[in-house]
């Protein structure tokens, strides 16, 4: 692994995987790719409770962006003590409110898409499996501890985790970046060349809550058309 994204999610990770890709470092995980296959969830947990090294699950990645993977950054500097590390920053206010529209919403919200999610928790377990498992990775980072959490202390714990990543990573290893920045901090960095293209803009936020519902929706019927 060459690049290990310690930011966390809502802080255009997206737009981060495939800026990374364009630099050769493919396939960047991504969460993404869970989502893809569900059957991870579970390589996923079991690194959560210290059974497996998530340097297992991402041993073909030569990158790596968003959760599961950046909760466990410093395991993962650890076992690739060349890796440098990448801090996608954001306001935590700006982060907070990004998250209750989206990631929140999924796990705990009462609009369409929360309910949507809730559906198909019941049909598709390996999509229960994943829930709980994000549920309980975002329990016990602090960053969103229960259903109860308020916009403000998801706030103060985004800016805490960001103070903390920085005092982890020694300077000469991390990069604070954001995808507004562009190319040129990012591939000074990792010693590369600027790509000769634009660099990329993914805004998920705008089909977070059509992917939600239109996955939910096929599980459901698929379940349907299998039960009938």
């Amino acid at each position: 692994m060459k690049v290990i994204g310690a930011g966390l999610p809502r802080t255009g990770t997206l737009s981060q995987k495939v800026a990374l890709e364009m630099l050769g470092l493919a396939p960047c995980h991504h969460m993404v790719e869970v989502f893809a296959n569900l059957e991870t969830a579970r390589l996923w947990r079991q690194a959560m409770e210290g059974e497996l090294r998530a340097a297992e699950i991402l041993k073909d990645h030569p990158a790596c962006v968003d959760w599961p993977g950046s909760y466990h950054f410093v395991e993962l500097m650890e076992d690739f003590p060349d890796a440098k590390v990448l801090l996608s920053a954001r306001d935590g206010a700006a982060w907070a409110k990004s998250m209750r529209a989206t990631i929140y919403e999924t796990l705990y919200g009462d609009s369409l898409v929360g309910h949507m999610a809730a559906a198909r928790r019941h049909v598709d377990p390996l999509w229960d499996e994943t829930t709980d498992m994000l549920q309980e990775m975002w329990r016990r980072s602090g960053l969103m501890p229960s259903k109860d959490v308020t916009d403000a202390e998801m706030a103060a714990a985004c800016d805490r985790y960001t103070a903390e990543v920085k005092a982890t990573v020694p300077a000469e290893r991390l990069l604070v970046w954001s995808p507004k920045e562009g190319w040129e901090p990012l591939c000074a960095f990792l010693e590369l060349p600027v790509p000769d293209a634009p660099f990329p803009r993914v805004n998920d936020s705008e089909s977070f809550a059509d992917m939600v519902i239109d996955a939910s929706l096929e599980a459901i019927q698929h379940h349907r058309a299998g039960t009938a």
